[in-house]
């Protein structure tokens, strides 16, 4: 009977101790997620220019193509992301200064349309357009002035003047596209899949800026959306709507997508069985893979398909495969002690590689403070 009642009492300490260690090890975990994140400080530190603006590249560099960004150029991509995580984190002193950012640089009067690239001094170079960058910054717009009392009639009618150019100038076979030369008037005639965000669509039908059949419209694009059994296509043409797929597939652009299609109530089961298996079988997943041969196509590894992937994991209700992912991100974290909490690799790093992880640690933190 002694020897009985050590044994239990063993057993007891022993539960208790795995109880405590438990414990200890998700308060630890809850701590951290409550900081302020590293990576906003080092974003508003390194990552901006003189004039405010969101510079591209940590590391100054000279423009040698006017259609790819580089160096301290400021993308109207950055800008809708930064409006996100304001958002996100319920920060309207930073929202309000990036609603001044977007006035005062990135419109282009007369034509209301945004310049979806600026020079580090703030100055726009191109006549054109990028539909998805659009697309973020009115439905942060638009969430902004559901969200706070002060300043709504502003972003509303800014939201409305940006809409209206959208819809009146941009549209090509009843769909916005990719983008719109407002010099010479050209338009493409394909629109990325990634730049369908529906939940911006939403709301600019909901403040009637947008109405319900062309919402329809590009609704019905992501129901119809094929997959080749595995990864959705690139994009579709208006005119044949057909849609098209790339031979290397970039795993930012399918974890975009699938974040859209979460947004029409569908889930992406296939391809979230499939990052799942793959990052238990590699510990990893690259950035990019062969469409036909599911195999990685890259070695390399992007912050942003970690951040992006845990918004879809918050979308679906998921929080261990959240804070898995979450965990293996911030392992390329502030890996350069000139840069702490920045993702920074050989001394130079791309803002979005920071930005979407940063709204990824973000919605993940709200969603267990829950």
């Amino acid at each position: 009977m002694k020897f009985i009642f050590h044994n239990k009492r063993s057993v007891f300490v022993l539960l208790l101790a795995a109880a405590s260690l438990l414990i200890v090890l998700l308060w630890r975990e809850r701590f951290v997620m409550e900081k302020v994140s590293p990576t906003a400080v080092f974003i508003e530190e390194h990552m901006t220019n003189p004039n405010g603006t969101l510079a591209t590249y940590l590391q100054d560099a000279a423009s040698e193509r006017a259609e790819i960004a580089a160096g301290r150029e400021a993308l109207s991509e950055s800008l809708g992301l930064w409006m996100q995580y304001a958002l996100a984190s319920d920060n309207e002193p930073l929202f309000e200064q990036a609603f001044k950012q977007l006035q005062a640089y990135y419109v282009i009067r007369p034509d209301l349309y945004i310049a979806w690239k600026l020079d580090p001094q703030g100055d726009a170079h191109v006549t054109t357009n990028a539909l998805g960058d659009d697309l973020r910054i009115v439905g942060a717009l638009l969430q902004a002035a559901d969200k706070w009392e002060q300043g709504r009639a502003d972003r509303l009618a800014a939201a409305s003047a940006l809409s209206r150019t959208l819809t009146k100038r941009t549209e090509q076979q009843g769909y916005m596209v990719d983008f719109y030369d407002f010099k010479i008037g050209h338009a493409a005639d394909t629109l990325s899949l990634v730049y369908v965000d529906i939940a911006a669509l939403q709301a600019m039908r909901d403040h009637q800026m947008l109405e319900p059949d062309a919402y329809m419209r590009y609704e019905s694009v992501l129901h119809k959306m094929p997959d080749d059994g595995l990864f959705y296509p690139k994009s579709i043409n208006v005119s044949t709507l057909s849609y098209a797929y790339d031979d290397k597939v970039n795993l930012i652009d399918q974890l975009i997508v699938a974040n859209h299609v979460m947004e029409t109530g569908n889930k992406p089961d296939k391809l979230i069985a499939f990052l799942k298996k793959e990052y238990d079988t590699r510990g990893r997943l690259p950035g990019q893979y062969d469409r036909k041969a599911r195999t990685p196509a890259v070695n390399y590894e992007s912050a942003s398909v970690y951040g992006l992937a845990i918004l879809l994991a918050v979308r679906t209700d998921d929080p261990a495969w959240a804070k898995q992912l979450y965990k293996h991100m911030l392992t390329f974290r502030g890996q350069d002690a000139r840069y702490p909490g920045g993702y920074v690799f050989d001394g130079n790093t791309h803002l979005f590689d920071n930005l979407f992880p940063l709204l990824g640690e973000t919605k993940l933190y709200n969603f267990l403070k829950k």
